[in-house]
């Protein structure tokens, strides 16, 4: 690890790394779990839409039916899953961007910053996505299914020995993937064009301004990052609710199950079928998640990297 400064930050060493990993996990399970609500609703209006039309109509219509609290189902799975994957997101974009950006040096990697943030931002996803897939299994299976067993444990129990481990909480790890990795690569790369826009409209940059100022700008270009990265990522985030659902898809293989779930439903219907639910969701969670992450690693004496033109400093 190096102890050294780069592009006037750092040093980025293990320490740097874990206060980037907490921040991380402390965003991540906060504004997934607040959320819970919206998703609820976002879920119910993917696995059926036929009664689930609009969003304010599922949502009186859940309440009516099953009580407030039916729309904090999966809460506990959610914070838990989502501390975790935010612990490996933020965490491992942070080593990633600046471990390869310092293996290339600081033209080469200010030159190509949007291609290092890209491929930083799909491998911390990656292994995030390993530890989700389980909790996202069993959200999904309880908020689909409330009647299906007595709480999370007991949901992912049954799961398991109905299915398997791996048919159980890994059949999504698929969609989950072609969910995760695009919405993470928009959400990262996104996030830090618009900060550079307006850093650059400002005419000075996160280390010349205050903390309070700096978490103002995370939290607006969080919200045009959510939008950006809800919208690539929404046909998947379809095939993952879906996929989790009993009986979606007939038997067969996961893929197999995809493909007739992507037929039998259309790419149209991917598309829009709780989209601005999604907008509204996600739009949220990520701009509360950069101020949220920004404001953790501020408190413990620490900032997550930002790419400076070598030329100005």
């Amino acid at each position: 690890m190096s102890g050294e400064k780069f592009m006037g930050q750092g040093p980025f060493d293990a320490m740097h790394y874990l206060k980037a990993a907490l921040g991380g996990a402390v965003c991540c399970s906060v504004t997934h779990g607040g959320t819970t609500p919206i998703d609820v609703i976002k879920t119910r209006m993917q696995l059926d839409p036929a009664k689930y039309t609009s969003f304010l109509g599922t949502y009186r219509d859940v309440v009516a039916t099953e009580g407030r609290a039916a729309l904090t189902t999966g809460a506990l799975p959610t914070f838990q899953g989502y501390f975790v994957q935010g612990w490996f997101k933020f965490g491992g974009v942070e080593f990633a961007k600046t471990r390869m950006a310092i293996a290339v040096g600081e033209e080469a990697a200010y030159k190509n910053r949007d291609l290092i943030t890209l491929g930083g931002a799909a491998m911390a996803e990656f292994v995030a996505d390993v530890f989700l897939c389980p909790y996202e299994a069993v959200r999904i299976r309880s908020v689909s299914d409330p009647g299906y067993a007595s709480g999370m444990a007991a949901t992912g129990k049954k799961m398991i020995s109905e299915m398997g481990v791996v048919g159980a909480l890994y059949s999504g790890f698929g969609p989950m993937l072609f969910k995760q990795i695009p919405y993470t690569m928009a959400k990262f790369a996104v996030q830090q064009k618009a900060a550079e826009g307006v850093y650059s409209a400002l005419g000075s940059s996160p280390d010349k301004m205050s903390g309070g100022a700096n978490v103002g700008i995370s939290l607006g270009t969080g919200v045009i990052a959510g939008v950006a990265a809800a919208t690539i990522s929404q046909p998947a985030d379809g095939l993952l609710s879906k996929v989790n659902k009993k009986g979606a898809g007939g038997e067969g293989a996961v893929f197999t199950r995809i493909g007739r779930i992507a037929q039998e439903v259309g790419m149209y219907k991917l598309c829009t079928q709780g989209l601005f639910a999604r907008w509204i969701h996600v739009g949220l969670i990520t701009a509360g998640q950069f101020a949220v992450v920004d404001m953790c690693m501020m408190a413990v004496g620490a900032r997550r990297f930002h790419f400076h033109d070598p030329a100005k400093h």
